[in-house]
């Protein structure tokens, strides 16, 4: 029986760490959060509100008016569009503030859970029995969200997708609000060379090996 068993799933965008983090839970019968979708409802409302995403105060005041149901439903955050302006709005401290809580009481649900971000390792969850970060070079990653959104319908040149995918690396590994970076105790699971199968076999296996040292 599996004793409230937390798995941080962390890494850049187009890793793979959401569906593997997706994946994971449902192996192991445990709640799933992406809580890059809770960035991207941020900027999101943000923008549909009419502010700039230059504006802190509009962006805190999102955040915390932000209610977590349905948003796995809402097509709006998948766009290329949400993922910029998510990146973009992480960086404020109020905006970090203000999920810290929601994020923090997710993690600690009886049984455990699983969280998929960028600081889940390091500032949400640093009590997960489980750590991965997960990666992939940026022109792998820049392929895989590219071939997504352009077998949606998205009309995106794949320069800008490596464009942007690098912007988006920058900013979060720089930023100075819970900035996006390896946790000393998360293990490296890097998916270059991966499909969905093999990287998804890794995961659990790290998560086996958590799982055996913590007696879980």
């Amino acid at each position: 029986m599996i004793r409230n068993l937390i798995i941080a799933v962390d890494g850049p965008a187009a890793s793979g760490k959401g569906t593997i983090a997706a994946r994971l839970a449902r192996t192991y019968g445990l709640a799933h959060l992406d809580t890059g979708l809770l960035y991207r409802a941020v900027g999101v409302k943000v923008l549909g509100d009419g502010h700039s995403l230059a504006d802190e105060e509009a962006a805190e005041a999102a955040a915390r008016s932000l209610v977590p149901a349905g948003l796995t439903e809402d097509e709006r955050l998948t766009t290329g569009e949400a993922g910029e302006a998510a990146s973009r709005v992480a960086g404020y401290p109020g905006v970090r503030a203000a999920l810290l809580e929601l994020q923090q009481a997710f993690a600690a649900q009886p049984g455990g859970a699983v969280l998929d971000g960028r600081d889940i390792g390091t500032v949400i969850a640093p009590q997960a029995q489980a750590k991965l970060f997960v990666t992939a070079t940026a022109h792998v990653r820049a392929e895989r969200r590219w071939k997504q959104l352009t077998a949606r319908g998205f009309d995106i040149a794949f320069e800008d997708m490596l464009a942007d995918i690098q912007r988006r690396d920058e900013r979060d590994a720089g930023r100075g609000a819970a900035p996006m970076v390896q946790a000393d105790d998360a293990v490296l699971l890097d998916t270059t060379d991966m499909g969905i199968e093999a990287a998804f076999d890794a995961a659990r296996r790290i998560v086996e090996a958590a799982r055996a040292k913590h007696g879980l």
